[in-house]
């Protein structure tokens, strides 16, 4: 099997594993370090005890009608006992919640109470309503009882946290479906105008250029049409399983585990590479359509199909945000409708050019210009590479970096070796796979490597940040609205191209900082680029199945008003206004 076909398999397990095994820290059955307060554990209760503010921080979030998540972040040095926490619906009547499964406990050895399951750093509590509460503002109560490490037990602690749960959804029915459908393959279909899977239809498109043989290019169309479906199932089979384990997702999940940033940026530079004639993708560039269609056979348009889906997975396409919302909302045999429907517009160009004769006729001539082209198409693909590399150093900083600079250099020495010697069977291309191997096998470092602890203490220290904003929390944005503040709610990510972009011409301007100093709102910033439970939670209460996400409360304490993906000045500036109290100038 080709180089690059073994390489595009590789990633797609990678991109399916790797969450996986990021559920269990997110379930909490391997300890890590927060970064909530910053610096070491404190070792043998060193220092004086933190206020129990700082030391336990406790978040609610609805993720449906019937389910919560309750988070627990915990200081370094301090924990909390599990079977000391003790939860209850103050408000409305009439409702019961029960925990659907404790996260996994450390044994630790209390010296007041003995052996105990204690929870160290966080832990999240998925929460089941009993009936469910759809469009109701609940108040919950978590008691429970912590300690410092080595020092002293806090008095019995107790929360009172308020939650809206999002509405009952409408349309779930066969019209709703249908439409998300409709939506879904219309997205799919924009999808191919992304600038990570052009190069890739490119290609394919051009494979079937001036064919002669019509049988050849419906078996070419199928077996890449095959690809993308099976990959964008696989995608929604582990969005399915991952929320069966209790874990809230939303668009865009995978790019949130380091290593598969890192391994789509390799994949990416190893694309470039065979674009710009490193190694062959495939024949000689003249005859470069031939070649993909007969050399590769269907194997390889299977193939070319999931590496599409690698590369536009973690893009949105318009349309895509409400078919996706159902989706991960619905039952999984709908919500799998929803992504094979995907699947089926992001092949749908090659597919029809492969049926339809008239169109494939259409298609420019074979010649010496593919040369260029196909040279030409790598420079997207470097580009998104080093994206990804800026999106890795954030998530994993400047550690990262050097291991995935390092296994970009091994693995493009494997792609090159096997180039020179894929005419020698035996050990010799044995041994060049073993190199690109092991250019992947950075991928494990990177993925275990600690986040750098950015802005610590200062979350506490100082609220506010160098745009004006506050960290998010739902803690805080109940505060704030309880003062009678407007707020202005922004979910990002790093990873995140449209995030980054309202933040530079919109969300930086003075025009947008006079108008909250105006109207005296608030501005909370959620950083969404790791896990983060109550943000996805919260994004789905409010039908959002990722980012860029913007909310104006207003004050007087109605609904939020949800702001388009895409923001102006003018826009952000009026809806501040419109939550403004009565008397505010405008």
């Amino acid at each position: 099997m080709p180089t690059l076909r073994l390489f595009s398999l590789f990633a797609l397990l990678l991109g399916l594993w790797l969450p996986v095994a990021a559920a269990s820290d997110l379930l909490g059955t391997a300890p890590r370090s927060s970064t909530l307060l910053g610096g070491p554990a404190v070792a043998g209760g060193v220092g004086p005890p933190l206020p129990e503010a700082q030391a336990f921080r406790v978040d609610l979030a609805a993720e449906s009608a019937e389910r919560l998540l309750l988070r627990f972040q915990i200081a370094p040095g301090y924990y909390v006992y599990r079977d000391k926490i003790r939860i209850s619906v103050l408000r409305p009547a009439g409702l019961a919640v029960a925990v659907e499964h404790w996260p996994e406990a450390r044994t630790h050895s209390d010296p007041f109470f003995g052996e105990q399951a204690v929870y160290f750093d966080e832990a999240t509590l998925p929460l089941r309503l009993n009936p469910a509460a759809g469009g109701a503002l609940l108040r919950l109560q978590i008691d429970f009882m912590a300690c410092q490490d080595g020092g002293i037990c806090y008095p019995p602690l107790q929360r009172q946290l308020e939650v809206q749960t999002p509405a009952a959804a409408a349309g779930r029915g066969f019209d709703g479906l249908l439409l998300a459908l409709g939506l879904a393959l219309l997205g799919g279909l924009i999808l191919n105008l992304m600038p990570c899977v052009l190069p890739i239809l490119s290609l394919k498109v051009l494979s079937l250029s001036g064919s002669p043989d019509p049988a050849a290019s419906r078996r070419t169309a199928l077996g890449y049409t095959a690809g993308v479906v099976l990959g964008f199932a696989a995608l929604g089979a582990l969005a399915f399983f991952l929320r069966e384990l209790g874990l809230a997702l939303g668009w865009g999940f995978q790019l949130q585990q380091p290593a598969v940033v890192a391994g789509l940026a390799l994949l990416m530079l190893a694309i470039g590479l065979a674009l710009s004639g490193l190694f062959t993708l495939g024949g000689s560039a003249t005859g470069l359509g031939d070649a993909l269609s007969r050399r590769s056979g269907t194997t390889g348009d299977f193939f070319t199909g999931l590496l599409a889906v690698l590369v536009a997975a973690p893009c949105t396409a318009p349309f895509m945000g409400a078919a996706l919302a159902y989706a991960f909302a619905a039952p999984p045999a709908a919500g799998f409708g929803v992504f094979i429907a995907l699947g089926l517009g992001l092949a749908l160009p090659f597919l029809l050019i492969g049926f339809v004769p008239a169109l494939a006729r259409c298609l420019p001539r074979p010649g010496a210009w593919m040369a260029t082209f196909k040279q030409a198409l790598a420079f997207p693909m470097y580009l998104t590479a080093a994206w990804l590399a800026w999106v890795l150093a954030q998530q994993r900083g400047a550690d990262a970096i050097g291991w995935l600079l390092g296994g970009a250099v091994v693995l493009a020495f494997g792609l090159w070796a096997g180039e020179r010697l894929r005419f020698h069977a035996g050990v010799w291309r044995w041994l060049a796979g073993a190199v690109v191997l092991a250019g992947l096998a950075v991928l494990g470092p990177i993925h275990h490597l600690d986040r750098p602890a950015s802005r610590p203490a200062e979350i506490i220290a100082t609220p506010a940040a160098a745009d004006g904003s506050e960290p998010w929390s739902m803690a805080r944005l109940a505060e704030l609205r309880a003062e009678g503040r407007p707020v202005f709610v922004n979910m990002t990510a790093d990873w995140c191209i449209t995030c980054k972009a309202n933040e530079r011409t919109v969300l930086a301007s003075e025009r947008f900082h006079t108008a909250l100093r105006t109207t005296g709102a608030a501005y909370l910033k959620g950083d969404w680029t790791g896990v983060d439970p109550a943000i996805t939670a919260y994004l789905q209460s409010h039908g959002a199945i990722g980012v860029p996400f913007y909310a104006v409360y207003p004050a007087d304490g109605g609904p939020a008003r949800r702001l388009p993906e895409l923001l102006s000045p003018g826009l952000v500036e009026q809806a501040l206004h419109d939550a403004a109290p009565n008397g505010v100038p405008r």
